[in-house]
């Protein structure tokens, strides 16, 4: 099967900052793939670069089987683009700025509207209201509203759950589920690690390069050492007391406790025996099941040595 998407050595600089240090990767037609790292990995720039708004340093991108810099007015047609920062105009009305971009693209409203509805169905009630009045997750629906308007192909999602509540994250993430069920071949690219499993596949990026790619639960499967967590009521002091330890290898802090990736020797038992011999007396460690932010942490840890 023909990628949707691949890109080889695709390398990008501003100045002396490499955005995208040779990253290569293949995706499949249909497939949501997730690009999860933080803010400054690369992200942005990759997305700009397959939506052929950027040409790379070095490297090739394809897109549909067309090179993004070559065959870039083929391809915009084919694309929809969703940008990090709500791009809209916001003193036009809901449905002025679906008319304005469907008017861009040469399409009918009507003509888009069963793909679109799924996502539209919340902002039909208020058509008159202008875009800049909306609530968070309202902009990011009419934005990808107007990034569907013209059927396309691909769709480019860039951060586009920042900023917005949770539920309206839960439903964003819904609907891209039903948009990849008729075919669109999506990247959605996030910081936000819990997304991570709402995606087929992943790559984790960061500082441009591409560290590992796969199904979550393959990446998480092959987390080196073990893992634990561990809670107390002094709890930076139990970060401080386990950071010395020769058996963990690495301690941070994971919502309200910590996470221990471990070493084979570490013995729970005995290291709460020790935290209490250093005044910790109501510590407790049981095994944790790895996430996508454990084998984030190892694989960034890893690439800075």
């Amino acid at each position: 099967m023909t990628a949707a998407i691949a890109t080889e050595g695709l390398t990008k600089s501003y100045g002396s900052l490499k955005a995208l240090d040779n990253v290569s990767l293949n995706i499949e037609p249909g497939e949501l793939f997730g690009l999860i790292g933080p803010d400054g990995a690369g992200k942005s720039t990759l997305h700009r670069i397959l939506a052929t708004l950027l040409k790379p340093d070095a490297g090739i991108a394809t897109v549909l089987g067309l090179d993004v810099v070559r065959d870039y007015h083929q391809l915009r047609d084919r694309i929809g683009y969703m940008p990090e920062r709500f791009s809209l105009y916001q003193d036009m009305t809901v449905m002025e700025n679906l008319r304005f971009f469907a008017s861009l693209f040469g399409v009918n409203i009507s003509d888009s509207y069963p793909l679109i509805a799924p996502v539209f169905r919340q902002l039909a009630k208020f058509p008159d209201r202008m875009a800049g009045k909306l609530s968070g997750g309202m902009k990011q629906k009419l934005a990808l509203s107007c990034a569907l308007i013209h059927r396309p192909e691909i769709l480019l999602l860039d951060e586009p759950t920042t900023g917005v509540d949770a539920v309206s994250r839960s439903e964003f993430w819904d609907m891209l589920g039903s948009l990849r069920e008729k075919g669109i071949t999506i990247i959605v690219s996030t910081s936000y690690m819990d997304e991570a499993t709402r995606c087929g596949r992943i790559a984790v990026i960061d500082k441009g390069r591409v560290l590992a790619a796969g199904t979550p639960d393959a990446l998480t499967r092959h987390m080196r050492g073990r893992l634990y967590d561990a809670v107390a009521s002094d709890m930076f002091g139990l970060l401080t007391c386990l950071r010395k330890m020769p058996e963990i290898i690495d301690c941070y802090t994971f919502g309200s406790t910590l996470h221990l990736n471990t070493t084979d020797r570490f013995d729970p038992a005995w290291t709460i025996g020790r935290l209490k011999a250093e005044g910790i007396a109501d510590a407790r460690i049981f095994p944790a099941t790895p996430e996508i932010e454990d084998i984030f942490i190892q694989l960034t840890r890893d690439d800075e040595k």
